[in-house]
């Protein structure tokens, strides 16, 4: 799959390019347009179990589409719902962690699942985060510029502003130690440790 995101960061858009009988899985809402050679499927992927999960526990969709070139290469437009900054990321059969509704599209040997974030995220982006694992082509998106990180020891960000981790980091989320900060539910922060 060949791909190019132009308009970066704020108006994100993605070309993807496929050859015959070639794939990409994406959220509901994000094809922009495509061309007349593509199909296009629905599904949960993993079934029903798997979509409300993705649903009820992470805010993607409960449908997935899956476009396919057949008759002829094809091309394929899509974005984000509001503007955002997209990230191509290869994947190896690792795993990586994505906030809520990070999620574009990806090669279709990646999945989707969630994982609990722990009870203090309730004042602030939620329970539970993403999950994605597999081999292929991944692109999530995130309000801004995104910026990559390389940690080595301890990290701590604002809880609204960490997109995309590996595994190998050890997290937590934890208040500012200010009654301002728990009154009015800002200042959840992740405290990152490890390398990654």
């Amino acid at each position: 799959m060949k791909y190019e995101i132009d308009h970066q960061p704020s108006y994100s858009l993605l070309e993807v390019h496929l050859d015959q009988s070639e794939q990409v899985v994406t959220e509901a809402g994000a094809m922009v347009w495509m061309s007349d050679s593509i199909r296009v499927s629905t599904s949960t992927r993993g079934g029903v179990l798997s979509g409300m999960q993705r649903s009820l526990l992470t805010g993607e969709s409960f449908f997935q589409n899956t476009y396919e070139s057949s008759g002829g290469d094809g091309l394929l437009g899509l974005a984000p719902g509001q503007p955002r900054d997209i990230v191509a990321h290869e994947m190896d059969g690792g795993q990586l962690f994505l906030e809520k509704n990070a999620y574009l599209a990806s090669s279709p040997d990646i999945e989707c699942g969630s994982n609990f974030q722990g009870l203090s995220g309730l004042f602030n982006e939620g329970l539970f985060v993403l999950t994605v694992k597999g081999t292929g082509t991944l692109f999530f998106n995130a309000y801004g510029d995104i910026e990559e990180v390389a940690v080595d020891g301890e990290y701590t960000v604002d809880n609204g502003h960490a997109v995309a981790w590996e595994p190998s980091l050890d997290y937590h989320l934890t208040r500012a130690r200010r009654i301002r900060s728990f009154l009015f539910s800002d200042q959840v922060l992740m405290r990152f440790e490890g390398r990654g």
